[in-house]
């Protein structure tokens, strides 16, 4: 029994230091959880918190929308570790993905099929335009899948809900009829922020035609809040009155964020940095309901490689699909984890140096003490229990092999891999790591490789290397060895600067100014390898 109570005793102080280093630790995701902890103090605590994200389904899923799910899965995570067990010891949470599916098609996105018929469709709810790769029972339907799809691939937790269903099932129902109520004072807070034009013929509410199925962007005849409807003249000038209710109307999205947030109970929720005057808009609409908004993060925009925001519509940018075809998952999770708060380029060209610094994270984490973890960001990426592996090699390294041998296939490469690491198992993990760096080299670098055109003196340089390369008794040499070999070698040959001779190597060997440890590369390749590289470069 005392042991048993010594053991209890131990165990209650090792959970007492970790939430404290928790409560105390600088990675955001614990500092954005500590805002809905706080909310148990300064509101009425609940036993069960809802964290929200939003997805406009007008254009197919991009990095924003995945980053948002994912960063927002971190600080649920975080906050179930910081939950204040001595108010809820079975506190729960819950993620909800809602899709903004009854918002009505604005414009024809640039980046789909049989545009000419999805023009006819302009002003419906997005839930009734026809799926353009006549896939799903709607564009929605097609957008809403491909999320979930690539949500449930990452394994995220989550609850799906679509805003037209919210509409017509009756969820959303007492928002409504809250906001019809209070339509003066929502009018109040959003006439002063619009154009004096479109004052005239602003609403809380956007009435679906009973005549055509569109959205109106009209004005309101009558509020009639008695009756829970309003009044409004169509399209063809007759006098309509429908329920607010049953998704016979939707609202204005500033009104319909703010309602949102009232009838859902929203505790948490990101958003881009475009949206703060309008979120504050919707926190004064929740307000005015009843509601009290959520703990918010403002989070800048990824944009493309020119610096451009990225765009669904435009289609501009990395997708995710071409990511994943590049790298593995967890790359683009660490990412996404990096500096919410500010803005990032995300193009091909940063794929090798994320996946490079990932993998290094993860070896370093084995080696780190208890408050180092929780700084990690592999700590956060895989809730607090990341994957026991070691990184084979790294992806530069593994581009560099690709180049050298020509390699279309995984086991082509696997010869020269156990070379560097060789107790390293070719399986199915293995094989598809390998398969990402071909693909990534023979997309994203082959097409760009210039090898240079030598001078003689370049040549003599480096047929002078081949000859120390086929010295029999260097060729068990390790990388150590070579890498100084290259350098005495170059400082020989007249070039006082080790990088301007490096740079020549890479040059003729992988067709860029950089690369690898050259030491590295041709212990790994061998000796005899690099010299016939470098003899064939010569002979051009």
């Amino acid at each position: 029994m005392i042991n048993f109570l010594k053991f209890v005793v131990f165990m209650s102080n090792f959970v007492c230091q970790e939430w404290t280093m928790m409560m105390e630790s600088t990675a955001w995701p614990f500092e954005e959880a500590r805002k809905v902890i706080h909310r148990d103090t300064t509101h009425h605590p609940k036993s069960h918190r809802i964290f929200s994200t939003g997805y406009g389904p007008s254009g197919l899923p991009h990095m924003g929308t995945f980053g948002e799910v994912l960063r927002t899965s971190m600080v649920r995570f975080a906050f179930q570790k910081l939950r204040p067990l001595h108010l809820y010891p079975e506190q729960t949470s819950e993620l909800l993905c809602v899709s903004d599916d009854m918002d009505g098609l604005r414009k024809v996105p640039g980046n789909i099929p049989n545009q000419d018929k999805m023009a006819a469709y302009i002003g419906f709810p997005l839930t009734e335009v026809p799926d353009p790769f006549q896939k799903y029972s709607s564009f929605a339907a097609h957008n809403n899948a491909k999320l979930q799809k690539f949500l449930d691939h990452f394994k995220f937790e989550y609850t799906f809900l679509s805003a037209t269903q919210a509409y017509k099932s009756g969820t959303f129902d007492k928002a409504l009829l809250k906001v019809l109520e209070h339509h003066q004072e929502i009018l109040d807070i959003i006439l002063p922020t619009l154009r004096e034009e479109r004052r005239k013929t602003y609403s809380p509410f956007l009435p679906i035609s009973p005549l055509s199925g569109k959205i109106l962007q009209i004005p309101i005849q009558n509020y009639h809040v008695d009756k829970g409807t309003v009044s409004f003249l169509d399209e063809d000038g007759s006098l309509q009155e429908v329920p607010v209710t049953g998704g016979n109307c939707k609202l204005q999205w500033k009104v319909d964020w703010g309602a949102r947030w009232y009838a859902l109970g929203v505790d948490y929720e990101m958003y881009g940095k475009d949206l703060i005057e309008s979120a504050k808009l919707a926190k004064k609409v929740c307000n005015v309901l009843g509601g009290t908004p959520p703990e918010m993060l403002v989070y800048e925009h990824f944009l493309d490689h020119e610096g451009r925001k990225i765009s669904k519509s435009v289609g501009n940018g990395l997708t995710m699909e071409e990511w994943l075809r590049y790298a593995p998952l967890e790359s683009l999770a660490y990412f996404m984890y990096l500096n919410p708060g500010r803005a990032k380029r995300i193009f091909f060209d940063i794929i090798p140096k994320a996946v490079d610094d990932y993998l290094e994270l993860l070896d370093a984490y084995p080696l780190q003490s208890a408050k180092e973890h929780i700084e990690n960001p592999v700590w956060h990426m895989h809730q607090g229990n990341p994957p026991k592996k070691k990184s084979p090699i790294t992806f530069s390294m593994l581009l560099s092999l690709v180049n050298i041998c020509h390699a279309e296939t995984p086991e082509h490469l696997w010869y020269f891999i156990q070379r560097y690491v060789p107790d390293a198992m070719l399986n199915e993990e293995m094989k598809e790591w390998i398969q990402h760096g071909i693909a990534y080299y023979q997309d994203r670098v082959l097409p760009q490789k210039v090898y240079p055109e030598l001078l003689e003196e370049e040549k003599k340089s480096l047929l002078s290397l081949v000859t120390h390369l086929k010295n029999p008794e260097f060729l068990e040499r390790d990388a150590d060895f070579w890498q100084n070999k290259v350098y005495e070698i170059g400082k020989s040959c007249g070039f006082s600067q080790g990088k301007q001779w490096f740079s020549l190597l890479y040059g003729v060997l992988l067709g860029q100014t950089q690369g690898p440890r050259m030491g590295t590369l041709i212990h790994l390749f061998g000796p005899l390898k690099i010299a016939e590289d470098l003899e064939k470069r010569c002979s051009q």
